[in-house]
Protein backbone atom coordinates (compact mmCIF):
# COMPACT_ATOMS: atom_id res chain seq x y z
CA UNK A 1 0.00 0.00 0.00
CA UNK A 2 2.81 2.42 0.95
CA UNK A 3 4.70 1.68 -2.27
CA UNK A 4 1.52 2.25 -4.29
CA UNK A 5 0.93 5.72 -2.82
CA UNK A 6 4.64 6.60 -3.14
CA UNK A 7 4.52 5.91 -6.85
CA UNK A 8 1.44 8.11 -7.20
CA UNK A 9 3.16 10.86 -5.27
CA UNK A 10 6.32 10.62 -7.40
CA UNK A 11 4.23 10.67 -10.57
CA UNK A 12 2.47 13.82 -9.44
CA UNK A 13 5.78 15.48 -8.57
CA UNK A 14 7.14 14.54 -11.99
CA UNK A 15 4.13 16.15 -13.74
CA UNK A 16 4.49 19.37 -11.78
CA UNK A 17 8.26 19.58 -12.34
CA UNK A 18 7.88 18.75 -16.03
CA UNK A 19 5.22 21.43 -16.44
CA UNK A 20 7.30 24.07 -14.66
CA UNK A 21 10.48 23.10 -16.52
CA UNK A 22 8.73 23.68 -19.83
CA UNK A 23 7.37 27.08 -18.81
CA UNK A 24 3.86 25.83 -18.10
CA UNK A 25 1.80 26.35 -14.99
CA UNK A 26 0.24 23.20 -13.61
CA UNK A 27 -2.65 25.14 -12.11
CA UNK A 28 -3.44 26.68 -15.47
CA UNK A 29 -3.56 23.23 -17.10
CA UNK A 30 -6.01 22.15 -14.41
CA UNK A 31 -8.29 25.15 -15.05
CA UNK A 32 -11.82 23.78 -15.37
CA UNK A 33 -14.49 25.79 -17.16
CA UNK A 34 -17.96 25.80 -15.61
CA UNK A 35 -20.35 23.22 -17.04
CA UNK A 36 -23.83 24.60 -17.54
CA UNK A 37 -26.64 22.26 -18.49
CA UNK A 38 -28.82 25.21 -19.49
CA UNK A 39 -26.49 26.54 -22.21
CA UNK A 40 -27.31 25.11 -25.64
CA UNK A 41 -26.98 25.96 -29.29
CA UNK A 42 -29.95 27.88 -30.67
CA UNK A 43 -30.51 25.08 -33.19
CA UNK A 44 -32.07 23.15 -30.29
CA UNK A 45 -34.61 25.89 -29.53
CA UNK A 46 -38.31 25.24 -30.26
CA UNK A 47 -39.93 27.28 -33.00
CA UNK A 48 -42.15 28.98 -30.42
CA UNK A 49 -41.53 29.40 -26.69
CA UNK A 50 -42.72 31.51 -23.75
CA UNK A 51 -40.71 33.17 -20.97
CA UNK A 52 -41.16 35.66 -18.16
CA UNK A 53 -37.98 37.52 -19.07
CA UNK A 54 -36.21 37.54 -22.41
CA UNK A 55 -32.69 39.01 -22.19
CA UNK A 56 -31.17 39.94 -25.53
CA UNK A 57 -27.40 39.71 -25.15
CA UNK A 58 -25.49 37.47 -22.76
CA UNK A 59 -22.74 40.00 -22.12
CA UNK A 60 -21.32 42.11 -19.31
CA UNK A 61 -24.76 43.25 -18.12
CA UNK A 62 -26.87 40.41 -19.50
CA UNK A 63 -25.23 37.55 -17.60
CA UNK A 64 -25.52 39.00 -14.07
CA UNK A 65 -29.01 40.28 -14.91
CA UNK A 66 -30.26 36.89 -16.14
CA UNK A 67 -28.61 35.00 -13.28
CA UNK A 68 -30.36 37.27 -10.77
CA UNK A 69 -33.78 37.10 -12.44
CA UNK A 70 -33.69 33.29 -12.51
CA UNK A 71 -33.45 33.01 -8.71
CA UNK A 72 -37.18 33.66 -8.25
CA UNK A 73 -40.26 32.06 -9.80
CA UNK A 74 -39.44 33.48 -13.21
CA UNK A 75 -38.49 31.66 -16.36
CA UNK A 76 -35.57 33.43 -18.08
CA UNK A 77 -34.26 33.21 -21.64
CA UNK A 78 -30.89 34.60 -22.74
CA UNK A 79 -30.19 35.01 -26.45
CA UNK A 80 -26.49 35.39 -27.27
CA UNK A 81 -25.37 35.97 -30.86
CA UNK A 82 -21.91 34.50 -30.21
CA UNK A 83 -20.54 31.25 -28.86
CA UNK A 84 -19.13 30.11 -25.53
CA UNK A 85 -15.90 31.47 -24.01
CA UNK A 86 -15.28 27.99 -22.60
CA UNK A 87 -14.91 26.30 -25.99
CA UNK A 88 -11.21 27.17 -26.12
CA UNK A 89 -10.03 28.82 -22.90
CA UNK A 90 -6.51 29.22 -24.32
CA UNK A 91 -7.81 32.09 -26.43
CA UNK A 92 -8.84 34.08 -23.39
CA UNK A 93 -5.65 33.68 -21.40
CA UNK A 94 -3.81 36.89 -20.59
CA UNK A 95 -0.91 36.35 -23.00
CA UNK A 96 -3.39 36.02 -25.90
CA UNK A 97 -5.22 39.29 -25.22
CA UNK A 98 -4.08 41.13 -28.37
CA UNK A 99 -4.30 38.15 -30.74
CA UNK A 100 -7.83 37.30 -29.59
CA UNK A 101 -9.02 40.91 -29.67
CA UNK A 102 -7.76 41.43 -33.22
CA UNK A 103 -8.88 38.04 -34.61
CA UNK A 104 -11.45 39.00 -37.22
CA UNK A 105 -12.14 35.58 -38.71
CA UNK A 106 -15.84 34.80 -39.36
CA UNK A 107 -16.27 32.73 -36.19
CA UNK A 108 -14.10 34.85 -33.90
CA UNK A 109 -15.34 36.25 -30.60
CA UNK A 110 -14.40 39.81 -31.60
CA UNK A 111 -16.09 41.76 -34.39
CA UNK A 112 -14.09 44.68 -35.78
CA UNK A 113 -15.35 47.92 -37.25
CA UNK A 114 -13.93 51.25 -38.37
CA UNK A 115 -15.74 54.37 -37.23
CA UNK A 116 -16.35 57.37 -39.45
CA UNK A 117 -13.53 58.97 -37.44
CA UNK A 118 -11.20 56.43 -39.12
CA UNK A 119 -10.44 54.76 -35.81
CA UNK A 120 -10.65 50.93 -35.69
CA UNK A 121 -12.68 49.35 -32.90
CA UNK A 122 -14.00 46.01 -31.72
CA UNK A 123 -17.21 44.66 -30.21
CA UNK A 124 -17.71 41.31 -28.55
CA UNK A 125 -19.76 38.44 -29.96
CA UNK A 126 -19.46 35.83 -27.23
CA UNK A 127 -21.20 34.80 -24.02
CA UNK A 128 -19.70 37.11 -21.41
CA UNK A 129 -19.46 40.02 -23.83
CA UNK A 130 -16.70 42.57 -23.39
CA UNK A 131 -15.34 40.83 -20.28
CA UNK A 132 -14.05 38.11 -22.62
CA UNK A 133 -11.98 40.36 -24.88
CA UNK A 134 -11.00 43.36 -22.73
CA UNK A 135 -7.94 44.14 -20.62
CA UNK A 136 -9.57 42.77 -17.48
CA UNK A 137 -9.11 45.90 -15.35
CA UNK A 138 -11.74 46.22 -12.62
CA UNK A 139 -12.48 49.48 -10.80
CA UNK A 140 -15.74 50.85 -9.41
CA UNK A 141 -17.53 54.03 -10.52
CA UNK A 142 -17.41 57.44 -8.89
CA UNK A 143 -20.35 58.43 -6.66
CA UNK A 144 -21.37 61.03 -9.26
CA UNK A 145 -22.21 58.25 -11.70
CA UNK A 146 -24.49 56.45 -9.24
CA UNK A 147 -26.44 59.68 -8.68
CA UNK A 148 -26.66 60.32 -12.42
CA UNK A 149 -27.88 56.79 -13.11
CA UNK A 150 -30.33 56.74 -10.20
CA UNK A 151 -28.71 53.72 -8.52
CA UNK A 152 -28.96 53.35 -4.76
CA UNK A 153 -25.44 53.37 -3.32
CA UNK A 154 -26.08 50.55 -0.84
CA UNK A 155 -27.55 48.33 -3.56
CA UNK A 156 -24.65 49.22 -5.85
CA UNK A 157 -22.09 48.21 -3.21
CA UNK A 158 -23.87 44.91 -2.53
CA UNK A 159 -23.99 44.23 -6.27
CA UNK A 160 -20.31 45.05 -6.76
CA UNK A 161 -19.45 42.61 -3.95
CA UNK A 162 -21.65 39.91 -5.49
CA UNK A 163 -19.59 40.20 -8.70
CA UNK A 164 -16.23 40.44 -6.93
CA UNK A 165 -16.73 37.22 -4.95
CA UNK A 166 -16.93 35.26 -8.17
CA UNK A 167 -14.66 36.78 -10.82
CA UNK A 168 -12.37 39.54 -9.47
CA UNK A 169 -8.82 39.05 -8.17
CA UNK A 170 -6.08 41.06 -6.53
CA UNK A 171 -3.35 41.19 -9.19
CA UNK A 172 0.19 39.96 -8.90
CA UNK A 173 2.98 42.52 -8.60
CA UNK A 174 4.43 43.01 -12.07
CA UNK A 175 7.75 44.78 -12.71
CA UNK A 176 6.36 47.17 -15.28
CA UNK A 177 3.19 48.00 -13.35
CA UNK A 178 5.26 48.72 -10.23
CA UNK A 179 7.54 51.03 -12.18
CA UNK A 180 4.58 52.91 -13.66
CA UNK A 181 2.98 53.27 -10.23
CA UNK A 182 6.21 54.70 -8.83
CA UNK A 183 6.61 56.98 -11.84
CA UNK A 184 3.11 58.40 -11.42
CA UNK A 185 3.76 59.10 -7.75
CA UNK A 186 7.11 60.65 -8.60
CA UNK A 187 5.51 63.20 -10.97
CA UNK A 188 2.76 64.15 -8.51
CA UNK A 189 -0.24 61.92 -9.23
CA UNK A 190 -0.93 61.65 -5.50
CA UNK A 191 -1.74 60.21 -3.03
CA UNK A 192 -0.70 56.56 -3.11
CA UNK A 193 -4.03 54.78 -2.46
CA UNK A 194 -2.58 51.27 -2.42
CA UNK A 195 -4.93 48.45 -3.48
CA UNK A 196 -8.56 49.51 -3.74
CA UNK A 197 -11.58 49.12 -6.02
CA UNK A 198 -12.71 52.67 -5.19
CA UNK A 199 -12.49 55.56 -7.65
CA UNK A 200 -10.05 57.94 -5.92
CA UNK A 201 -7.79 60.73 -7.10
CA UNK A 202 -4.18 59.60 -6.96
CA UNK A 203 -2.45 56.35 -7.89
CA UNK A 204 -3.74 52.90 -7.03
CA UNK A 205 -3.70 49.23 -7.85
CA UNK A 206 -7.14 47.78 -8.59
CA UNK A 207 -8.76 44.45 -9.42
CA UNK A 208 -8.41 42.20 -12.42
CA UNK A 209 -10.44 39.45 -14.07
CA UNK A 210 -7.25 37.37 -14.46
CA UNK A 211 -6.34 34.97 -11.69
CA UNK A 212 -2.73 34.45 -10.59
CA UNK A 213 -2.21 31.87 -13.35
CA UNK A 214 -3.34 34.17 -16.16
CA UNK A 215 -6.76 32.56 -16.61
CA UNK A 216 -9.51 35.03 -17.49
CA UNK A 217 -12.80 34.97 -15.59
CA UNK A 218 -15.78 36.58 -17.26
CA UNK A 219 -19.38 37.62 -16.83
CA UNK A 220 -20.33 34.16 -18.08
CA UNK A 221 -18.94 32.76 -14.81
CA UNK A 222 -21.67 34.69 -12.97
CA UNK A 223 -24.21 32.29 -14.46
CA UNK A 224 -23.06 29.92 -11.71
CA UNK A 225 -25.36 32.00 -9.48
CA UNK A 226 -28.37 31.15 -11.67
CA UNK A 227 -31.12 28.67 -10.85
CA UNK A 228 -30.42 26.07 -13.57
CA UNK A 229 -34.07 24.98 -13.67
CA UNK A 230 -35.34 28.49 -14.46
CA UNK A 231 -32.91 29.70 -17.12
CA UNK A 232 -32.10 28.84 -20.71
CA UNK A 233 -29.19 30.30 -22.69
CA UNK A 234 -29.07 29.88 -26.44
CA UNK A 235 -25.78 30.45 -28.28
CA UNK A 236 -25.47 31.69 -31.86
CA UNK A 237 -28.99 33.07 -31.48
CA UNK A 238 -29.07 36.19 -33.65
CA UNK A 239 -32.01 38.44 -32.76
CA UNK A 240 -33.44 40.18 -35.81
CA UNK A 241 -36.17 42.21 -34.18
CA UNK A 242 -38.42 42.75 -31.19
CA UNK A 243 -42.14 42.42 -31.94
CA UNK A 244 -44.88 44.64 -30.52
CA UNK A 245 -48.62 44.56 -30.04
CA UNK A 246 -50.40 47.84 -30.70
CA UNK A 247 -53.99 48.62 -29.84
CA UNK A 248 -55.88 51.82 -30.59
CA UNK A 249 -55.23 54.44 -27.93
CA UNK A 250 -52.60 52.37 -26.13
CA UNK A 251 -48.83 52.42 -26.08
CA UNK A 252 -47.03 49.74 -28.08
CA UNK A 253 -46.11 46.76 -25.92
CA UNK A 254 -43.10 44.50 -26.52
CA UNK A 255 -44.37 40.96 -26.74
CA UNK A 256 -41.79 38.81 -28.50
CA UNK A 257 -38.38 38.35 -30.09
CA UNK A 258 -37.60 36.84 -33.47
CA UNK A 259 -34.20 35.12 -33.66
CA UNK A 260 -32.34 32.83 -36.02
CA UNK A 261 -29.97 29.97 -35.24
CA UNK A 262 -26.65 29.10 -36.91
CA UNK A 263 -28.43 27.03 -39.57
CA UNK A 264 -30.83 29.84 -40.46
CA UNK A 265 -33.76 28.36 -38.55
CA UNK A 266 -36.35 30.91 -37.43
CA UNK A 267 -37.58 30.99 -33.83
CA UNK A 268 -39.81 33.28 -31.82
CA UNK A 269 -39.90 33.68 -28.06
CA UNK A 270 -42.93 35.41 -26.52
CA UNK A 271 -43.56 37.16 -23.24
CA UNK A 272 -45.32 34.69 -20.95
CA UNK A 273 -47.60 37.13 -19.14
CA UNK A 274 -48.54 39.73 -21.72
CA UNK A 275 -51.74 40.75 -19.96
CA UNK A 276 -50.44 41.63 -16.47
CA UNK A 277 -47.07 43.30 -17.27
CA UNK A 278 -45.16 40.69 -15.25
CA UNK A 279 -43.09 39.73 -18.31
CA UNK A 280 -40.46 41.88 -19.97
CA UNK A 281 -38.03 41.96 -22.83
CA UNK A 282 -34.66 43.42 -21.83
CA UNK A 283 -32.05 44.66 -24.28
CA UNK A 284 -28.50 44.11 -23.03
CA UNK A 285 -26.79 43.94 -26.39
CA UNK A 286 -24.20 46.63 -25.60
CA UNK A 287 -23.68 50.25 -26.51
CA UNK A 288 -23.65 49.41 -30.21
CA UNK A 289 -26.02 46.45 -30.36
CA UNK A 290 -28.90 47.87 -28.30
CA UNK A 291 -29.57 51.08 -30.27
CA UNK A 292 -29.02 49.13 -33.49
CA UNK A 293 -31.63 46.54 -32.53
CA UNK A 294 -34.11 49.17 -31.35
CA UNK A 295 -33.91 50.79 -34.77
CA UNK A 296 -34.27 47.47 -36.58
CA UNK A 297 -37.38 46.86 -34.47
CA UNK A 298 -38.93 50.20 -35.48
CA UNK A 299 -37.86 52.39 -32.56
CA UNK A 300 -35.81 55.35 -33.75
CA UNK A 301 -35.76 58.34 -36.11
CA UNK A 302 -38.84 57.77 -38.27
CA UNK A 303 -37.53 59.24 -41.52
CA UNK A 304 -34.36 57.13 -41.48
CA UNK A 305 -36.27 53.96 -40.59
CA UNK A 306 -38.78 54.48 -43.40
CA UNK A 307 -35.95 55.05 -45.88
CA UNK A 308 -34.76 51.52 -45.08
CA UNK A 309 -38.23 50.02 -45.31
CA UNK A 310 -38.58 49.51 -41.54
CA UNK A 311 -42.08 49.88 -40.11
CA UNK A 312 -42.07 52.64 -37.50
CA UNK A 313 -43.39 51.57 -34.12
CA UNK A 314 -42.26 54.71 -32.28
CA UNK A 315 -40.62 57.83 -33.67
CA UNK A 316 -37.76 58.28 -31.21
CA UNK A 317 -35.09 60.59 -32.64
CA UNK A 318 -32.72 60.17 -29.66
CA UNK A 319 -32.05 56.48 -30.33
CA UNK A 320 -28.48 56.34 -31.62
CA UNK A 321 -27.72 59.90 -30.53
CA UNK A 322 -25.17 61.03 -27.94
CA UNK A 323 -22.80 58.17 -28.79
CA UNK A 324 -19.36 58.54 -27.25
CA UNK A 325 -16.08 56.71 -26.84
CA UNK A 326 -13.38 57.61 -24.36
CA UNK A 327 -10.39 58.70 -26.51
CA UNK A 328 -6.98 57.27 -25.73
CA UNK A 329 -3.50 58.55 -26.55
CA UNK A 330 -0.11 57.48 -25.34
CA UNK A 331 3.52 56.64 -25.99
CA UNK A 332 5.15 53.43 -27.13
CA UNK A 333 8.17 52.65 -24.96
CA UNK A 334 10.64 49.99 -26.14
CA UNK A 335 12.87 48.55 -23.42
CA UNK A 336 16.22 46.78 -23.76
CA UNK A 337 15.69 43.66 -21.63
CA UNK A 338 12.87 41.16 -21.46
CA UNK A 339 10.41 41.48 -18.54
CA UNK A 340 7.16 39.57 -17.95
CA UNK A 341 4.10 40.87 -19.78
CA UNK A 342 1.32 42.56 -17.87
CA UNK A 343 -2.11 44.03 -18.51
CA UNK A 344 -3.43 47.07 -16.66
CA UNK A 345 -3.45 46.74 -12.87
CA UNK A 346 -2.32 50.27 -11.91
CA UNK A 347 -4.14 53.52 -12.64
CA UNK A 348 -3.39 57.16 -11.92
CA UNK A 349 -6.19 59.72 -11.64
CA UNK A 350 -5.26 63.38 -11.48
CA UNK A 351 -7.35 66.34 -10.35
CA UNK A 352 -8.54 67.26 -13.84
CA UNK A 353 -9.72 63.69 -14.50
CA UNK A 354 -7.00 62.31 -16.72
CA UNK A 355 -6.60 58.55 -16.27
CA UNK A 356 -3.16 56.96 -16.76
CA UNK A 357 -2.72 53.25 -17.43
CA UNK A 358 -0.23 50.94 -19.11
CA UNK A 359 0.49 47.43 -20.33
CA UNK A 360 3.61 45.74 -21.68
CA UNK A 361 5.05 42.67 -23.32
CA UNK A 362 2.56 42.27 -26.19
CA UNK A 363 3.12 42.37 -29.92
CA UNK A 364 1.23 45.56 -30.73
CA UNK A 365 1.72 45.40 -34.49
CA UNK A 366 -1.83 44.09 -35.01
CA UNK A 367 -3.17 47.24 -33.36
CA UNK A 368 -1.10 49.50 -35.57
CA UNK A 369 -2.91 51.46 -38.26
CA UNK A 370 0.28 51.31 -40.30
CA UNK A 371 0.05 47.52 -40.46
CA UNK A 372 2.91 47.05 -38.07
CA UNK A 373 5.46 48.85 -40.23
CA UNK A 374 8.51 49.90 -38.26
CA UNK A 375 9.85 53.45 -38.58
CA UNK A 376 12.96 53.70 -40.73
CA UNK A 377 15.86 54.93 -38.63
CA UNK A 378 19.52 54.36 -37.96
CA UNK A 379 18.85 54.74 -34.23
CA UNK A 380 20.08 51.51 -32.56
CA UNK A 381 17.20 51.47 -30.09
CA UNK A 382 14.63 51.60 -32.90
CA UNK A 383 16.43 48.78 -34.65
CA UNK A 384 16.21 46.83 -31.39
CA UNK A 385 12.47 47.47 -31.29
CA UNK A 386 12.10 46.12 -34.81
CA UNK A 387 13.87 42.93 -33.73
CA UNK A 388 11.79 42.39 -30.61
CA UNK A 389 8.11 43.21 -31.06
CA UNK A 390 7.24 42.27 -27.48
CA UNK A 391 9.95 44.25 -25.62
CA UNK A 392 7.74 47.30 -25.51
CA UNK A 393 5.12 48.97 -23.36
CA UNK A 394 2.28 51.34 -24.05
CA UNK A 395 1.63 54.10 -21.51
CA UNK A 396 -1.74 55.70 -22.20
CA UNK A 397 -4.05 58.38 -20.91
CA UNK A 398 -7.79 58.71 -21.28
CA UNK A 399 -10.08 61.48 -20.14
CA UNK A 400 -13.23 61.79 -18.04
CA UNK A 401 -16.45 61.85 -20.04
CA UNK A 402 -15.83 62.64 -22.80
CA UNK A 403 -17.78 65.79 -23.66
CA UNK A 404 -17.58 65.13 -27.41
CA UNK A 405 -20.53 63.15 -28.76
CA UNK A 406 -21.42 61.45 -32.01
CA UNK A 407 -24.06 59.15 -33.40
CA UNK A 408 -24.99 55.64 -34.51
CA UNK A 409 -26.97 55.15 -37.72
CA UNK A 410 -28.19 52.08 -39.57
CA UNK A 411 -26.46 51.38 -42.87
CA UNK A 412 -28.81 48.55 -43.81
CA UNK A 413 -31.26 46.11 -42.20
CA UNK A 414 -28.76 43.28 -41.64
CA UNK A 415 -28.32 42.95 -37.87
CA UNK A 416 -24.98 41.18 -38.33
CA UNK A 417 -23.46 44.17 -40.10
CA UNK A 418 -21.95 47.02 -38.13
CA UNK A 419 -23.94 50.25 -38.09
CA UNK A 420 -22.40 53.56 -39.07
CA UNK A 421 -20.60 55.07 -36.06
CA UNK A 422 -19.06 58.47 -35.46
CA UNK A 423 -17.67 59.49 -32.06
CA UNK A 424 -16.31 62.96 -32.98
CA UNK A 425 -13.17 62.58 -30.91
CA UNK A 426 -11.94 65.95 -29.55
CA UNK A 427 -14.80 67.89 -31.11
CA UNK A 428 -15.14 69.59 -27.72
CA UNK A 429 -12.16 71.84 -26.97
CA UNK A 430 -12.07 70.75 -23.32
CA UNK A 431 -11.43 67.14 -24.37
CA UNK A 432 -8.44 68.20 -26.46
CA UNK A 433 -7.04 70.35 -23.64
CA UNK A 434 -7.25 67.41 -21.26
CA UNK A 435 -5.49 65.18 -23.76
CA UNK A 436 -2.62 67.66 -24.11
CA UNK A 437 -2.32 67.93 -20.33
CA UNK A 438 -2.39 64.16 -20.01
CA UNK A 439 0.31 63.70 -22.64
CA UNK A 440 2.53 66.17 -20.78
CA UNK A 441 2.14 64.03 -17.66
CA UNK A 442 2.96 60.87 -19.63
CA UNK A 443 6.15 62.48 -20.92
CA UNK A 444 7.08 63.33 -17.34
CA UNK A 445 6.44 59.75 -16.21
CA UNK A 446 8.56 58.37 -19.06
CA UNK A 447 11.38 60.68 -17.96
CA UNK A 448 11.05 59.75 -14.28
CA UNK A 449 13.77 57.93 -12.37
CA UNK A 450 11.36 55.04 -11.81
CA UNK A 451 11.22 54.22 -15.52
CA UNK A 452 14.86 54.99 -16.29
CA UNK A 453 16.02 51.37 -16.15
CA UNK A 454 13.37 50.43 -18.73
CA UNK A 455 14.60 52.99 -21.25
CA UNK A 456 17.16 52.89 -24.05
CA UNK A 457 19.63 55.55 -22.90
CA UNK A 458 20.05 57.04 -26.38
CA UNK A 459 16.31 57.26 -27.09
CA UNK A 460 14.66 60.58 -26.24
CA UNK A 461 10.99 61.25 -25.63
CA UNK A 462 10.94 62.99 -29.01
CA UNK A 463 12.06 59.68 -30.54
CA UNK A 464 9.14 57.98 -28.75
CA UNK A 465 6.74 60.61 -30.06
CA UNK A 466 8.01 60.14 -33.61
CA UNK A 467 7.72 56.36 -33.31
CA UNK A 468 4.19 56.47 -31.92
CA UNK A 469 3.02 58.81 -34.68
CA UNK A 470 4.39 56.35 -37.26
CA UNK A 471 2.65 53.40 -35.60
CA UNK A 472 -0.57 55.02 -34.41
CA UNK A 473 -3.46 52.56 -34.19
CA UNK A 474 -5.80 54.39 -36.54
CA UNK A 475 -6.28 55.13 -40.23
CA UNK A 476 -6.08 58.91 -39.97
CA UNK A 477 -3.72 60.96 -42.14
CA UNK A 478 -0.61 62.22 -40.37
CA UNK A 479 -0.21 65.97 -40.17
CA UNK A 480 3.45 67.10 -40.37
CA UNK A 481 2.95 68.97 -37.08
CA UNK A 482 1.92 65.80 -35.19
CA UNK A 483 5.45 65.28 -33.86
CA UNK A 484 5.88 68.86 -32.66
CA UNK A 485 2.39 69.88 -31.47
CA UNK A 486 0.71 67.89 -28.71
CA UNK A 487 -2.69 69.14 -29.91
CA UNK A 488 -2.07 67.67 -33.36
CA UNK A 489 -0.47 64.59 -31.79
CA UNK A 490 -3.69 63.91 -29.84
CA UNK A 491 -5.83 64.32 -32.97
CA UNK A 492 -3.61 62.21 -35.23
CA UNK A 493 -2.84 59.34 -32.82
CA UNK A 494 -6.21 58.93 -31.09
CA UNK A 495 -7.33 55.36 -30.58
CA UNK A 496 -10.27 53.73 -28.88
CA UNK A 497 -10.10 52.39 -25.35
CA UNK A 498 -13.26 50.39 -26.19
CA UNK A 499 -15.39 52.31 -23.66
CA UNK A 500 -18.35 52.94 -25.97
CA UNK A 501 -21.51 54.37 -24.41
CA UNK A 502 -24.66 56.30 -25.27
CA UNK A 503 -27.33 55.76 -27.88
CA UNK A 504 -30.11 54.91 -25.38
CA UNK A 505 -29.46 57.42 -22.63
CA UNK A 506 -31.41 57.84 -19.41
CA UNK A 507 -34.06 60.58 -19.63
CA UNK A 508 -33.72 60.62 -23.42
CA UNK A 509 -34.53 57.05 -24.49
CA UNK A 510 -35.11 55.24 -21.16
CA UNK A 511 -36.39 56.40 -17.77
CA UNK A 512 -34.55 55.95 -14.46
CA UNK A 513 -35.93 52.40 -14.25
CA UNK A 514 -34.34 51.77 -17.67
CA UNK A 515 -37.77 51.34 -19.30
CA UNK A 516 -37.97 52.59 -22.88
CA UNK A 517 -39.97 55.81 -22.96
CA UNK A 518 -43.25 55.53 -24.86
CA UNK A 519 -43.36 51.72 -24.76
CA UNK A 520 -44.39 48.99 -22.35
CA UNK A 521 -42.53 45.86 -21.24
CA UNK A 522 -39.20 46.83 -22.77
CA UNK A 523 -36.02 47.94 -20.97
CA UNK A 524 -32.45 48.64 -21.99
CA UNK A 525 -29.81 47.72 -19.39
CA UNK A 526 -26.22 48.23 -20.53
CA UNK A 527 -23.67 50.96 -21.33
CA UNK A 528 -25.87 52.46 -24.06
CA UNK A 529 -27.79 54.19 -21.25
CA UNK A 530 -24.70 56.00 -19.89
CA UNK A 531 -24.14 59.72 -20.40
CA UNK A 532 -20.45 59.30 -19.52
CA UNK A 533 -18.14 56.34 -19.02
CA UNK A 534 -17.95 55.51 -15.29
CA UNK A 535 -14.67 55.19 -13.43
CA UNK A 536 -11.43 54.49 -15.17
CA UNK A 537 -12.97 51.39 -16.74
CA UNK A 538 -16.76 50.83 -17.05
CA UNK A 539 -16.87 47.03 -16.87
CA UNK A 540 -17.23 46.83 -13.06
CA UNK A 541 -20.17 49.22 -13.22
CA UNK A 542 -21.85 47.42 -16.13
CA UNK A 543 -21.58 44.15 -14.18
CA UNK A 544 -23.00 45.90 -11.11
CA UNK A 545 -25.81 47.41 -13.18
CA UNK A 546 -26.94 43.99 -14.40
CA UNK A 547 -27.04 42.61 -10.86
CA UNK A 548 -28.67 45.65 -9.23
CA UNK A 549 -31.34 46.03 -11.91
CA UNK A 550 -32.11 42.33 -11.66
CA UNK A 551 -32.80 42.83 -7.96
CA UNK A 552 -34.92 45.92 -8.59
CA UNK A 553 -37.00 44.11 -11.20
CA UNK A 554 -37.60 41.19 -8.85
CA UNK A 555 -38.66 43.57 -6.07
CA UNK A 556 -41.19 45.22 -8.38
CA UNK A 557 -42.43 41.77 -9.42
CA UNK A 558 -43.43 41.03 -5.81
CA UNK A 559 -45.70 44.05 -5.67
Amino acid sequence: MGLKYSRRFLALVFIVVFANFHGLNYAEKAFAAPKYSFIQEATSAPEVSFYDYIVIGGGTAGCPLAATLSTRDAKVLVLERGGSPYTNTTKIRMENFISTLTDDSPNSISQSFISEDRVPGNRARVLGGGTVINGGFYSRAETLFLKEAGIDEALANESYEWVEKKIVYKPRAFQWQTAVRNGLLEVGVLPDNGFTFAHLNGTKTSGTLFDKNGNRHTAADLLEYANPTMIKVYLHAVVHKITFTTKDGQRPKADGVIFYDANGGRHIAYSKHESNNRSEIILSAGAIGSPQLLMLSGIGPAARLRSLGIKVVLDQPMVGREMADKPSNGLLIPYPTHIPLSLITVVGINKISNYFESFNGFDLSDLSGSGGAQPQSSNPSQEALANSTTNQAFLVQTIFGPISKGYLELQNTNVSDNPKLRFNYFQAAVDLRRCVSGMQTIINVVNSDSLSRFRFRNMTTQDLINMTVNRAANLRPRNPNATTSLEQYCIDTVMTFWHYHGGCQIRKVVDRDYKVLGLDQLRVIDASTFSFSPGTNPQATILMLGRSMGRRILQSRRR
